[in-house]
């Protein structure tokens, strides 16, 4: 019960101990309680061969893209859009939403330089999880970025620079710098042993993060034999199976077939150039502390001038031949941790993405019943309204769209049978499915 002006407020329910309530003045109050407290039951992710699992059954993602979720829930004024976001997502029965747990040196940066955080957005980022969990949502937390946005590994050779101890000022020295190799093992080991302050859980400890992500498309154009960028990989992705082998790992690959790799996979590249760009998707992902591979799908960044049918039908070969690897070579789960359309295309109709998503959902659902190695994939990306700020020409509002809404149920109810099996009917996801 709280007590505020001589007036008594029942607080009832709590699924945390954090409480969010609104006195009868209007105010946002947040307030933190010490005692036992019960938060939806959530077992961790775990691989089986080809398969995730979830208590024993398998467990396959319908998935979204957010980035933005630790920026804005840094200030209290935009705090309900995350919260939106999430209880839209459960609405829909989506499984994991992929979002950022970076940002290096700019406005709300998380890590303001090497080794140093600012609390106020680490708890930000710790809503996030908190939030997540109360929707029964699970979290992909990418951890670095290769592009400038929200930092990026630009941000790390320039603070190496800046101190005077940075071997180059090329953008690729973030991989085979030792310094920023150690700037980076800070940031690994802070992120990864932070103790959320609203539920007193270490991020190691927590099973609503469904996985981490080394870096967002990491490339190393510098190397094209790929030797550097496998190296980083190695190094990183051991250091952090040694403070956290509870966590499934994945690198945060775009899924190209670099020099390693047979000419019958080569020639499934959008092009020759993509086979020069550092990554080599299969000798990446078969490193054994690499738990499952991630692959993205972007015809119009890759195809441009492409007409949408000749863009559909490459895509289907795209999503198979990785399927295929994980069936076959990797003997890993496959997840495509972005998929999107652009809106900038020439004769551009939102009929397209449906057409798109559904070719994606299809190819997932048909590999999940044969318990292949087709894992799930997350849409790049969704908002809530008010947002073109934070909007590119991918970016929906899904609710907005009533067929774009009902496809993404559809593909979630598929996934959730071949989850639940017969026992679908008991659960309260078979909610999601009745509407």
């Amino acid at each position: 019960m709280l007590v505020s002006n001589g007036v008594f407020y029942p607080i009832l329910g709590l699924a945390s101990c954090v409480a969010f309530i609104y006195l009868s003045f209007g105010d946002l109050v947040e307030f933190h309680f010490h005692f036992h407290f019960i938060e939806p039951k959530m077992s961790f992710v775990e691989r089986k061969g080809t398969q995730f699992t979830v208590d024993g059954r398998a467990f396959y993602v319908n998935g979204w893209n957010s980035y933005w979720l630790m920026d804005q829930s840094v200030e209290e004024y935009s705090r309900p859009r995350m919260r939106a976001m999430f209880q839209n997502g459960a609405k829909m029965g989506l499984t994991v939403c992929r979002t950022w747990a970076f940002n290096d040196g700019t406005y709300n940066a998380l890590q303001v330089s090497p080794g140093q955080f600012d609390e106020r957005v680490f708890k930000a980022l710790d809503r996030v999880i908190v939030e997540a969990r109360r929707h029964g949502i699970r979290l992909l937390l990418s951890l670095a970025n290769n592009l400038e946005a929200y930092g990026g590994k630009t941000q790390y050779v320039k603070w190496a620079w800046e101190e005077g101890i940075g071997l180059s000022s090329s953008n690729d020295s973030f991989f085979y710098d030792p310094s920023i190799r150690s700037y980076f093992k800070t940031y690994l080991k802070t992120i990864l042993t932070r103790k959320n302050h609203l539920n007193g859980i270490q991020y190691k400890d927590d099973p609503t993060i469904f996985a981490w992500e080394l870096m967002n498309e990491p490339r190393c154009m510098s190397d094209a034999t790929g030797d550097t960028l496998q190296d980083w990989i190695e190094e990183m992705a051991a250091y952090a199976k040694s403070i956290d082998k509870k966590h499934l790992l994945t690198i945060g690959l775009e899924g190209f077939y670099g020099p390693t790799c047979p000419s019958e996979k080569l020639s499934v590249n959008p092009g020759p150039w993509f086979s020069t760009l550092g990554s080599d998707f299969v000798r990446n992902s078969k490193i054994s502390d690499i738990d499952f591979a991630s692959v993205h799908i972007y015809p119009d960044n890759w195809l441009v001038q492409a007409g949408f049918d000749e863009k559909m039908k490459y895509i289907s070969k795209w999503v198979v031949s990785h399927i295929e690897d994980g069936d076959r070579v990797l003997k890993k789960p496959i997840l495509f941790t972005e998929f999107g359309l652009s809106n900038r295309n020439k004769n551009f109709d939102h009929s397209h993405r449906d057409v798109f998503y559904r070719n994606i959902f299809d190819i997932i659902h048909e590999s999940a019943k044969k318990n292949g190695a087709g894992a799930g994939a997350f849409v790049w990306q969704f908002m809530v309204e008010g947002m073109q700020e934070y909007n590119d020409d991918f970016g929906i509002v899904p609710w907005e769209r009533p067929s774009m809404y009902q496809l993404i149920k559809e593909q979630s109810c598929r996934l959730a049978s071949l989850h639940y099996g017969k026992d679908l009917a008991k659960k309260s996801f078979w909610k999601v499915c009745l509407d």
